[in-house]
């Protein structure tokens, strides 16, 4: 039952009043969201002036978006223009949506991307039966395979993807880059600015300005293209969105979308035995912390990041306990007024906590933990702290309450840009049955986006990356391959991994097709395929023995990372990251000595020659197919960004674990005896995608820049002209030729 209470008008001086005491209220209102916003985002920002973390041979970052007054006023006030203008708005671009889809061949098209499918598996299973749906697809429409970029990594192919062009005008040519100042990592898709202005009140410390955060990716996305015609795209986890862009449709970021101590991922490994501290030195992985015992049970933490509304920088943490249960194998986890049952060898479900920065002040993670251990020794694995969300501390998603809506229909999920944990099976803290548990895991959740994508966008474009096999290839190539270093003196315990989890894909595209219409076009795709990775080349090793690099005082090597010990005043040329190698250039660098022009161009020709053929002593077989300079590749505004040299290995050589991070091996070549044994850092030539369409292509020369104008031409949107790739039907506009 309602009641309606109708009030006289008051006099002046109780309106003034009132007005003053609404005032109030509002302005503490608009303080406390202010401060929740600073708080939560503003403690991604405790490692901007650290040096970045390894994961994936990606940075880590400390990320974040910190609200002051003012931006939240104005969101406030553009939330409120949005609200009155939004059935206006609505009826406009459904206006737009129809009058371009007049011109359209299809209703809806979908790519589901399977990053890292290989074309001489996919070819193999299809002879073999084992990929019936994929077959179909073929029979009723194309395959072929996928052009790649230089080089063939994820964050440059996928931006190819994105934008229809060559990275010379996306900008991204790696996983990293460098500061050219420093010489240290930066990342490559993201660049981040600190507060300027901080306010020191008692023991807090609020921060009145925020970071600048911006993508680094240039050039427009197809689904900005899209969305300015008025149609709608839902673009789910495809790399490099982070942070999300702004456009006609809903997106949910994928790859460098950091964890909440602000890297790429930092598992972390609990036990009573051995030392705390990172493990692998810090590069890769995670961090180990020893538990205290409390009878038969222990006690821990998990760690978080800096809380930044203390003066202190004291660092945020979540106690816990774990207790063992009533049965053999079993324990149950207490954590922020919760219990959760633990069972060993299983993953428990995502847990929610919250760091207490502040009176009425949180941040909310999630983790989901492995219980190895419980009785004699202890051990427990925790996942990465990952962003919830339901409760971001950032925004990761277009709009913002797009990742809650989702944690709403199907639960948490993982937000982690890189969120199989590679390392940990490399650190042999999680085993390889552990690691497919949640790689599957993770795949089962992208599923249920997907679908749920699938069944709300009925016009447009739905777009969503898969990473298990890249992921899973990474770390099972070994087992497929009985020459490789890595499989030396174990068991092949994993021999089919590989090849169930292409037919589990097959088994993705059969649902898939199951879920459309006449009126769809269906594109499955990779951005590169994949080979094994036996051999190590350590490119600073090679310059160092050719005298291009050198090194402070008489050291023949070094093991420390981000090129220190290395003597920058008799330096010509370095490597950093997985792409190439850089000069070391006058005006350029900070301490630069290869003067631009004909010098730096007799140099880079010079490095070009003696490294094209280069020949692992070994087994006398070719490592490097050919280097290149990066003017033969790119074109752009961006190409100045690109390293110098790209050098293009031939299968089974790749460049070394030291090399990409900095460092100075004693060795050119080494065996690569990782669980990481397989890899696509090779010569673009050698990895080419898959493509399968379920409409017949009109050209079948296809590369990964020309599926933004074929999707454009098939939802009737001509093609801009700053897109380097043209569609694969017949044209409804064109670019420039690729």
């Amino acid at each position: 039952m309602r009641t309606c209470i109708v009030n006289e008008p008051e006099p002046a001086d109780s309106q003034r009043v009132t007005q003053l005491y609404v005032g109030c209220v509002l302005i503490v209102v608009l303080a406390c969201i202010w401060l929740r916003a600073t708080a939560s985002h503003g403690a991604l920002v405790s490692r901007l002036d650290h040096p970045v973390r390894i994961a994936y041979i990606g940075p880590g970052a400390g990320i974040a978006l910190v609200g002051s007054f003012l931006v939240v006023l104005t969101a406030l006030v553009s939330a409120f223009m949005a609200m009155l203008t939004w059935p206006l708005r609505r009826v406009w671009r459904a206006l737009r949506g129809r009058r371009a889809l007049r011109n359209a061949r299809v209703r809806r098209v979908v790519v589901l991307g399977l990053d890292g499918l290989e074309p001489s598996l996919v070819e193999q299973y299809l002879r073999e039966g084992r990929l019936p749906h994929l077959a179909q697809l073929q029979e009723l429409g194309s395959y072929c395979h996928l052009g790649t970029t230089w080089p063939p990594l994820s964050p440059v192919a996928w931006s190819s993807f994105a934008t229809g062009t060559n990275p010379g005008k996306h900008n991204i040519f790696d996983f990293i880059s460098r500061d050219v100042r420093t010489y240290l990592p930066t990342m490559s898709s993201v660049s981040i600015a600190g507060p300027r202005r901080n306010v020191k009140l008692g023991r807090y410390n609020l921060p009145l300005t925020k970071p600048a955060i911006t993508m680094m990716r240039k050039s427009k996305p197809f689904w900005n293209v899209l969305g300015e015609s008025g149609i709608f795209s839902a673009v789910l986890r495809v790399p490099i969105t982070f942070p999300p862009d702004r456009f006609h449709g809903v997106q949910l970021s994928a790859m460098c979308v950091p964890d909440l101590l602000g890297t790429q991922g930092t598992f972390i490994h609990y036990s009573d035995r051995g030392d705390a501290g990172p493990m692998n030195d810090g590069d890769l992985g995670g961090e180990q912390i020893i538990v205290e015992r409390t009878g038969q049970g222990i006690r821990s933490y998990l760690p978080g990041p800096t809380n930044p509304l203390a003066a202190n920088n004291e660092t945020l943490k979540v106690p816990f306990s774990v207790l063992p249960g009533s049965a053999e194998g079993t324990a149950t986890l207490r954590v922020d007024g919760q219990e959760i049952a633990l069972r060993e060898n299983f993953f428990s479900d995502w847990v929610r906590f919250s760091y207490k920065m502040a009176p009425g002040m949180s941040m909310k993670g999630i983790s989901r933990f492995y219980l190895k251990q419980m009785n004699g020794q202890f051990s427990m694995y925790s996942t990465a702290v990952q962003i919830d969300p339901d409760r971001p501390a950032m925004p990761i998603s277009h709009p913002t309450v797009y990742s809650s809506y989702l944690a709403r229909q199907q639960g948490p999920f993982a937000t982690l840009g890189l969120a199989e944990d590679t390392s940990s099976l490399s650190d042999e803290v999680m085993t390889e049955d552990a690691f497919l548990a949640q790689a599957y895991g993770i795949h089962e959740e992208r599923t249920k986006m997907f679908f749920d994508a699938l069944e709300k966008v009925r016009g447009g474009a739905v777009i969503c990356v898969f990473d298990a096999p890249d992921r899973i290839q990474h770390m099972f190539w070994r087992f497929s391959d009985r020459a490789h270093p890595a499989l030396r003196g174990r068991e092949n315990t994993h021999r089919d991994a590989i090849r169930d989890m292409y037919v589990r894909m097959d088994k993705l595209v059969g649902e898939t097709v199951r879920q459309l219409g006449d009126d769809t076009a269906l594109f499955v795709m990779s951005d590169h395929g994949f080979k094994s990775f036996r051999r190590c080349v350590d490119l600073n090793a090679w310059l160092l023995e050719k005298g291009y690099l050198r090194l402070s005082g008489d050291v023949k090597h070094t093991d420390e990372s981000y090129l220190k010990g290395v003597d920058w005043s008799r330096t010509r040329a370095y490597a950093l990251g997985l792409a190439g190698i850089y000069i070391n250039q006058q005006g350029r660098e900070s301490q630069g000595i290869v003067a631009d022009g004909r010098e730096k161009d007799e140099l880079v020709t010079e490095l070009v020659e003696q490294l094209a053929g280069l020949t692992d002593p070994e087994s006398a077989k070719i490592a490097v197919r050919q280097a290149v300079r990066r003017e033969e590749v790119y074109r752009g505004p961006y190409v100045d960004a690109a390293p110098d040299i790209l050098v293009g290995y031939d299968p089974g050589y790749r460049v070394s674990w030291e090399s990409a991070v900095g460092k100075v091996s004693q060795h050119l070549f080494a065996d690569n005896t990782k669980a990481w044994s397989g890899d696509h850092c090779v010569h673009p030539e050698t990895v080419p995608g898959v493509l399968f369409s379920s409409l017949p292509l009109d050209s079948t020369a296809a590369n990964i820049v020309d599926m933004g104008p074929t999707i454009l031409s098939l939802l009737g949107v001509e093609t801009p002209k700053y897109m380097d790739g043209t569609s694969l039907f017949a044209q409804t506009g064109s670019g420039e030729s690729n």
